[in-house]
C-alpha cells in the first residue's frame, strides 16, 4: 500500500488550501474579507482531513468534513473589521514622529510598538509624560471597541540580571494597564506579560541596540463572533 497515494478525499483538501491562498490574496478583498476567507479555507481542509480518516470516511464524509471545517474556520481566530482598520488610522496619526511603529499583524491583530525613549526611562517603570497623550487616544480607541481585548508585553535590554529585568519588564506593563484603566478601559480586558531580555530586536552591545530593546508591545485583537 502507497502511504501517499491521494484518493479523491485528499485531493479535495489540496484544491481547497490552494483555492484559500489563491483567494485569500486578492487584491480587491478587503482585509476581513481576507481573513474570513483563510479561515474559511483551512477548517475546511482540516475539516476534510477529519472525515476521512475517521472510521468509514469515504469521500462523503470528507465532504461533510470539509462543510463543518469552512463554517468552524469562518467564525474562529481574529477578524480586521472596520473598527479595527479605523483605530489603526486613528492611531497611526496619533503616534506620528514618534518612533511608534503601528502595524497589522498577520494575525489580524493591532500591533503598537513603543520605544523607550517615548516610554519608561532606565531601570523605570513610571509612564514618561510624552507617553501619556499616546495612551489617552489609545484608550478612547479602545473604549470605542468594547468587544476586542489587549495583550501589554513589556521587555528590557540585557543590562543587568533577569532577577531586575524580569519584574521590570512585568512592572511597565501593568503600568500600561493601570493608566489605560484609569481612562475607562476594563482591567479585565488587558494582559500583561514581562519578558524581559529574552527577546531583544536589537543587539545589546551598543547603546542605540539596547535602547530599541527597551520597549512595549501592546496588541489589540478582535475575536470573530461564534
Amino acid at each position: 500500500m502507497n502511504p501517499f497515494k491521494t484518493g479523491p478525499g485528499a485531493k479535495s483538501v489540496i484544491g481547497m488550501l490552494a483555492l484559500t491562498i489563491a483567494v485569500s490574496g486578492c487584491a480587491d478583498m478587503s482585509a476581513t474579507q481576507r481573513g474570513t476567507a483563510t479561515g474559511a479555507g483551512v477548517g475546511a481542509g482540516l475539516g476534510a482531513l477529519i472525515g476521512g480518516t475517521t472510521s468509514g470516511g469515504g469521500s462523503g464524509r470528507t465532504a461533510g468534513g470539509a462543510l463543518l471545517g469552512a463554517a468552524a474556520g469562518a467564525v474562529v481566530g481574529n477578524i480586521w473589521s472596520n473598527r479595527m482598520e479605523n483605530q489603526k488610522r486613528t492611531m497611526e496619526q496619533a503616534t506620528q514622529g514618534t518612533g511608534v511603529q503601528v502595524t497589522q499583524t498577520s494575525d489580524n491583530r493591532l500591533k503598537m510598538e513603543i520605544p523607550s525613549d517615548i516610554s519608561f526611562d532606565t531601570n523605570r517603570a513610571d509612564i514618561k509624560g510624552n507617553f501619556r497623550p499616546i495612551l489617552d487616544r489609545f484608550a478612547a480607541t479602545l473604549n470605542d471597541n468594547p468587544s476586542t481585548t489587549v495583550s501589554i508585553i513589556g521587555h528590557t535590554d540585557s543590562t543587568g540580571s533577569a532577577s531586575i529585568n524580569e519584574p521590570l519588564s512585568v512592572e511597565r506593563a501593568a503600568h500600561t494597564r493601570d493608566y489605560l484603566s484609569m481612562r475607562g478601559v476594563s482591567p479585565t480586558r488587558v494582559v500583561v506579560e514581562g519578558r524581559g531580555a529574552r527577546e531583544p530586536i536589537a543587539s545589546n552591545s551598543d547603546n542605540d541596540g539596547r535602547a530599541r530593546n527597551r520597549r512595549v508591545e501592546i496588541y489589540v485583537a478582535e475575536m470573530a463572533p461564534r
